[in-house]
């Protein structure tokens, strides 16, 4: 299931009112989850955009190190990694992420890694996402 980003066709980044507005009942897991990047000391200010074709993405960058594009959707928001192979073996042996498994092994996988997304609709989809940054993190 592939969701649309919130804000496809346009050419100014968006602003919090914007966000919220579109992220609907899921904009309380996207303000903890930004909580909790900036206490991993993470920069999570960072929107960007490609094209207007595509829409625009929260980037969270650690010392230039791309971690996670949060992009908003219509009630929902989606985070995307890509992972190393090291990262890809790290989130298999993770019990917490047992229910992502069938994700990770169907995921496409691009010469800089592999391509995961993950929909959050709750605070309850959080642990999950969490769990992949430290992973990155640490690999």
């Amino acid at each position: 299931m592939d969701l649309p980003n919130a804000f496809i066709g346009r050419n100014t980044r968006p602003t919090q009112k914007d966000v919220l507005a579109k992220l609907g009942t899921s904009s309380n897991a996207w303000n903890e989850l930004i909580r909790w990047i900036q206490e991993q000391h993470i920069d999570s200010n960072d929107w960007h955009s490609i094209s207007p074709k595509y829409g625009w993405s929260l980037l969270a960058v650690l010392k230039k190190r791309r971690i996670v594009y949060l992009s908003p959707c219509d009630g929902c928001f989606r985070a995307s990694f890509v992972l190393s192979d090291k990262a890809v073996a790290a989130a298999r042996a993770s019990v917490l992420l047992r229910p992502i498994h069938k994700q990770l092994s169907e995921a496409r996988r691009y010469a800089e890694g592999t391509g995961l997304q993950l929909i959050v609709r709750a605070p309850e989809d959080l642990p999950a996402i969490e769990r992949l940054i430290e992973i990155k993190l640490a690999n």
